[in-house]
């Protein structure tokens, strides 16, 4: 009778440590929150991994080079997606900023470009002429500027991105989504680094399931 309690009592402590082991290391509502209504994504087919930022934002910023080279491991099957903050002031202008280089195939070379002005040259480029004089070394002239901020693309863009800003029910920046479904923020997740490792766990989730 010994004999046979001590293998049960094996055979429990053996299934609880693989119970553990197997538990999630996320949680929702812990390290991230589940939208009770998913935004919308670009791509159906594959996962994305969304950023909403700020030009502005210190911490933005920081995140960026970081996010560079993160983004570059993401599976085939997922891809990410820069999302400006629309709250409303010149986080709208610098929206609108973001987009309007995105229109005229100028992002990759300014985008980081925009990021050191703002925080470490502390222009504010919160002003059409601030950021004409600024785009200047970039070959962007006053008029192509001025057309491609005011075109339906840009204005289209801005109001999706106002969409999303509503939907993920995000109160600040740097926040990830994955999916659409899942919002990742430092001081739940426990970190920018941490951010990104739920990240991946989510990635992950979210390919297994499609």
């Amino acid at each position: 009778m010994r004999a046979w309690i001590s293998i049960a009592l094996v055979w429990l402590v053996g299934s609880l440590a693989l119970a553990n082991a197997q538990e999630a290391p996320y949680k929702a509502g812990v390290h991230y929150v589940e939208l009770t209504a998913p935004a919308a994504t670009q791509d159906v087919d594959k996962v994305e991994v969304a950023e909403l930022f700020w030009y502005g934002c210190g911490h933005c910023f920081s995140l960026e080079p970081v996010i560079g080279e993160w983004k570059k491991t993401l599976p085939e099957d997922a891809y990410f997606r820069p999302v400006p903050a629309f709250f409303g002031g010149v986080w709208n202008t610098h929206g609108q900023l973001y987009y309007t280089l995105q229109s005229l195939n100028k992002l990759d070379e300014t985008h980081q470009a925009v990021f050191q002005a703002i925080h470490n040259e502390k222009k504010r480029l919160a002003t059409q002429d601030e950021m004409i004089e600024f785009l200047e070394p970039y070959g962007i002239d006053e008029k192509q500027f001025k057309r491609a901020w005011s075109s339906m693309g840009v204005r289209g863009k801005m109001a999706q991105a106002e969409r999303l800003s509503k939907a993920y029910r995000a109160t600040g920046v740097p926040t990830l989504v994955v999916n659409g479904k899942y919002r990742i923020e430092a001081a739940m997740a426990g970190g920018f680094e941490e951010m990104l490792k739920v990240a991946e766990y989510l990635v992950e989730q979210e390919r297994q399931s499609n």
